[in-house]
């Protein structure tokens, strides 16, 4: 695996600290973030739906602290799959949809941080690059569920290839990639895109979910307004609301989910984690659910120092392990 120059930076910077302060030695093995070992191009040829002329990738570093990068990516005509790997694999995975609005994903914040960190608890990580749906794609509503549904079997695909177990790999996603992960948790069987190959003869539906301060309604009254624009089109109607809703479209074959969410969120009403809840209880589909009084939005793992939402990734590795899936 490749080691940049930031990361070296990074690791010198913090090693002082290690030595003294475990909690702190814990979080600069976050922020000391690694090349991926391997990128994933999820499609053989240019993805289904492409406009005349294809958005331009770009990529813009928002952090002004050397060491702690907060990197976000708009223009994605290549999505693709960014892949971290353990020292010692458990045999599970987890595919990780960055969030940013559906206008831009921030992929160090909200997937490479989080990669970091799930390879040191032994799972193989994959954070998903999807594209915007705002960008001049055919279909827009479904592009981002197409991509999720598209990495989650090529990883099926290719477990062998990886030391996986094809049936252990789950979906964890942030704000806007809480709606691509319940979107697919909810209809993981939806024909999204006409198959390409035979990976696409296997199943999309997760082993498991773990939305983290989720958009997950598209109804006008309580929906990330940003998004929900970005999704659907400026005047969407009844029926295409309720389609990208997950918390409407969830059934009983949905797989366990974990919700965590402030309710001080400004950005994300906490009532998107709730009416999930209460969809999935509703179905009867297992559902572990950790709200909070404070964290804001966009808190991830570098941003819940000293608050109570501090206990979520340890509070997810638990429920984890009691869905067996390490």
């Amino acid at each position: 695996m490749g080691i940049d120059r930031r990361s070296m930076v990074t690791g010198a910077l913090f090693a002082g600290a290690v030595a003294s302060n475990p909690a702190r030695a814990t979080m600069a093995s976050i922020l000391a973030i690694p090349e991926p070992a391997e990128t994933i191009d999820l499609w053989p040829t240019v993805p289904p739906g492409a406009p005349s002329i294809l958005p331009v990738e770009r990529i813009e570093e928002r952090s002004a602290v050397t060491d702690r990068p907060d990197r976000i990516i708009t223009g994605v005509t290549r999505p693709r799959m960014a892949l971290f790997t353990p020292d010692r694999p458990n045999g599970a995975a987890v595919l990780i949809a960055p969030g940013g609005g559906y206008r831009q994903e921030a992929f160090d914040n909200s997937g490479y941080q989080i990669a970091n960190w799930l390879t040191g608890h032994g799972y193989h990580a994959f954070v998903l690059l999807y594209r915007l749906p705002g960008e001049g794609w055919a279909e827009r509503a479904d592009v981002p569920l197409a991509d999720a549904q598209r990495a989650m079997r090529l990883i099926r695909h290719r477990a062998v290839r990886w030391g996986l177990s094809p049936e252990r790999v789950a979906v964890m996603g942030f704000s806007a990639g809480g709606h691509v992960c319940a979107d697919l948790a909810a209809r993981f069987a939806y024909a999204s895109y006409r198959p390409v190959d035979a990976a696409d003869a296997l199943s999309a539906r997760p082993f498991c979910a773990a939305p983290i301060y989720p958009v997950v309604s598209m109804d006008r009254t309580i929906a990330h307004a940003g998004s929900r624009e970005k999704l659907l089109g400026p005047n969407p109607g009844a029926a295409l609301e309720a389609a990208h809703s997950p918390h409407r479209t969830t059934t009983p074959q949905s797989p366990p989910h974990f919700l965590v969410h402030a309710e001080d969120d400004a950005t994300v009403s906490v009532e998107n984690t709730l009416r999930l809840r209460a969809a999935l209880r509703a179905a009867g589909v297992s559902v572990d659910t950790h709200i909070f009084a404070e964290g804001g939005h966009g808190f991830g793992l570098a941003r819940i120092a000293g608050m109570p939402v501090a206990a979520w990734p340890e509070l997810w590795l638990g429920w984890a392990r009691r869905m067996r899936l390490a």
